[in-house]
């Protein structure tokens, strides 16, 4: 039996020696006893504590035993509270049949039957504390099933997130695979020609203007292998907290305006235009290698999702940062796919499959956030999207990054 469940006990008489004579017959070590000389005292103590019996006096000034019974029962707090009346009035009043009526376990006589007295007082602290512990067992098996269910439900989600992890993989390594193949095949190829052109003595296949184009197309598949290399290093350094981010002073409007310059071959190809907003100089300490790759990532994905539309860039200061807004009118961005488009490996596209790993909106948000700035979207579909990105002006900007 749980001994260590503590058990008070309440005993109701006017008379103080009464008090004193039955705390004595019923005291023991386990056992707590609360003395009360009227009702308004007992329902006093009844409010402060949980009782495992009481023993109420019938004949009491004022409120009679009955009478606190009847409260008690009403009461949700006191209303299982086990009762045994004592009373010294003769058998022939019938106050047994009324103690029971007003909620009683028992009726006790006095002069009290001291081992009558002391057996009640065990059975009932007994059953109290067996129902304690029971309530306690209970509460821990549903504490244990809320932990078990949280534990499952944590279980489940890790699952989920392996399944995806793994989902993920796989998608990236064919994805890496693809992109790969595409800039090796145009190599193999072109190497290939040219060997079967060696091999047939074939020198009219060798003129200046055809080994420019040979060459310009041997770069244009360099480059694009570089690319996917440096998109899979900048994540494994973004990952182990190691992108390098080291500043300089430098004029962002001079540094889009050399990049649209480079980017007109691939505008073109793309039947796309681009404007530039810039009225003044915009100059700050930023990493001029990092600001550059990600304003090409957003030039790439406009003209890759521009649907040959015009495409507007605009550089500005507002409220103590530098801006970059680079604006396509294409498909857009449904707003759940705002929420994805940051994220690895995601490549969002409303009509085809598109080229890329799906890492250059990610890499740039992580550069940018290296910056102390940030980077957003606005779009809706079929309206195009407008990218902007803000960069703190201030030459001591936080910078999250590592050098390496």
């Amino acid at each position: 039996m749980p001994s260590n469940i503590q058990a008070k006990l309440l005993i109701v008489d006017d008379l103080p020696g009464n008090l004193l004579a039955l705390e004595a017959l019923i005291k023991r070590e386990d056992l707590i006893v609360y003395k009360a000389l009227s009702a308004d005292e007992a329902l006093s103590l009844l409010l402060q504590h949980e009782f495992a019996m009481a023993i109420l006096d019938v004949q009491m000034p004022g409120m009679s035993g009955f009478e606190l019974a009847e409260l008690m029962r009403g009461t949700e707090k006191t209303k299982h509270i086990p009762i045994v009346f004592v009373s010294a009035a003769g058998r022939e009043l019938n106050y047994a049949f009324k103690g029971y009526e007003s909620g009683a376990v028992d009726f006790l006589y006095k002069p009290l039957d001291v081992h009558a007295v002391k057996s009640k007082v065990n059975v009932f602290v007994d059953l109290y504390r067996q129902s304690k512990a029971m309530k306690q067992q209970v509460e821990a098996l549903e504490q244990s099933r809320r932990e078990q269910e949280a534990l499952l439900e944590q279980l489940q989600n890790t699952r989920s997130e392996l399944e995806q992890a793994v989902r993920m993989r796989d998608d990236f390594m064919s994805i890496v695979a693809h992109e790969v193949r595409t800039p090796l095949n145009g190599l193999i190829l072109e190497t290939q020609l040219r060997k079967m052109h060696l091999a047939r003595d074939n020198a009219a296949a060798f003129t200046l203007d055809k080994m420019h184009a040979m060459v310009d197309r041997d770069e244009r598949q360099i480059k694009s292998l570089i690319r996917l290399i440096e998109d899979m290093l900048d994540v494994s350094r973004i990952r182990t907290g190691k992108l390098s981010i080291r500043s300089s002073r430098f004029d962002l409007v001079q540094l889009v305006q050399s990049l649209l310059q480079n980017f007109a071959p691939q505008v073109e190809a793309a039947e796309s235009s681009v404007t530039l907003a810039a009225d003044r100089p915009v100059v700050g300490d930023w990493d001029e290698f990092r600001i550059e790759q990600v304003i090409s990532n957003l030039l790439t994905n406009a003209l890759r999702y521009g649907g040959k539309s015009p495409i507007d860039v605009r550089v500005y200061n507002h409220g103590g940062q530098a801006r970059v807004e680079v604006q396509d009118r294409g498909i857009g961005i449904s707003e759940e796919n705002q929420q994805r488009i940051f994220q690895q490996f995601e490549r969002v596209s409303a009509k085809a499959v598109v080229a890329g790993l799906g890492l250059g909106l990610f890499i740039s948000q992580q550069i940018v956030a290296a910056h102390g700035g940030s980077i957003t979207v606005e779009s809706r579909i079929g309206e195009g999207a407008l990218f902007r990105v803000c960069l703190p002006l201030q030459e001591n900007s936080p910078m999250n990054a590592t050098s390496e």
